[in-house]
């Protein structure tokens, strides 16, 4: 007869998994392992920090893949949310792993190498640096836990790569820009010409109205387009 599992483990398809009360709080979450030694170390460490959570003052050791996921449910309604979460799926197996006190340029620099080395551009790899900002910056300010501590003490500072192999502009020749405008429906080309010469952004030109006050925009627009096909 094998001895007796430790309150509040069980096992589910094989790895033990915990359903118990710890600091007053019902805590259910995989141990992630399918041996009892382990999961039961597991138990008891998230049953220590709480209790030095709560007497003590002391922070529970929360890893990058827990704020990560905290951090998509708590982003959920923002409009880019998607484009994060394929962020955090290219950081979370170098870095799921780290706690939050863990990650600062140091460590974060190895997924940096990794990144160069598959030829991605600083730009890029920036995107995934600002969601790990975000991350530890609410992990500092707002994520508040059952204990009334925030989440991390102190934010480190990420840094930014800078740009210097960012590609330079293409400069269209007029050639060239005759012929990919001649591919266009007409009422489609006379907004791409007016938005490559003025450098308006999509958003901008689509809300565009006809009159603005006391200027007519559509006699302003056609001169425009007049002016430009005869230079």
């Amino acid at each position: 007869m094998g001895r007796k599992i430790m309150a509040g483990l069980f096992k589910k398809k094989a790895i033990y998994h915990i359903d118990k009360y710890i600091g007053g709080k019902r805590v259910c979450k995989s141990t992630r392992t399918s041996r009892l030694e382990e999961a039961e170390r597991f138990l008891i460490n998230l049953m220590e920090e709480a209790r030095q959570s709560e007497v003590y003052g002391i922070r529970p050791k929360r890893t990058f893949e827990e704020s990560a996921a905290k951090y998509v449910i708590y982003k959920q309604d923002k409009r880019s949310i998607r484009d994060d979460i394929s962020r955090l799926n290219l950081l979370l197996p170098m870095l799921g792993k780290y706690t939050l006190e863990e990650l600062h340029m140091g460590n974060l620099q190895r997924w940096i190498v990794k990144r160069k080395s598959e030829g991605v551009k600083n730009n890029t790899i920036n995107h995934g640096l600002k969601v790990v900002r975000q991350i530890v910056n609410l992990a500092a300010t707002e994520w508040i836990d059952e204990y009334g501590l925030t989440w991390l003490l102190s934010a480190p500072k990420v840094k930014l790569l800078p740009l210097n192999d960012k590609a330079l502009p293409t400069v269209l020749s007029w050639e060239i820009e005759q012929l990919l405008f001649n591919q266009l429906p007409s009422h489609i080309r006379d907004m791409a010409l007016f938005a490559i010469n003025t450098g308006c952004r999509d958003q901008e030109i689509c809300n565009l109205r006809w009159e603005c006050g006391s200027i007519k925009l559509k006699e302003v627009i056609f001169s425009y387009l007049l002016f430009r096909k005869n230079l």
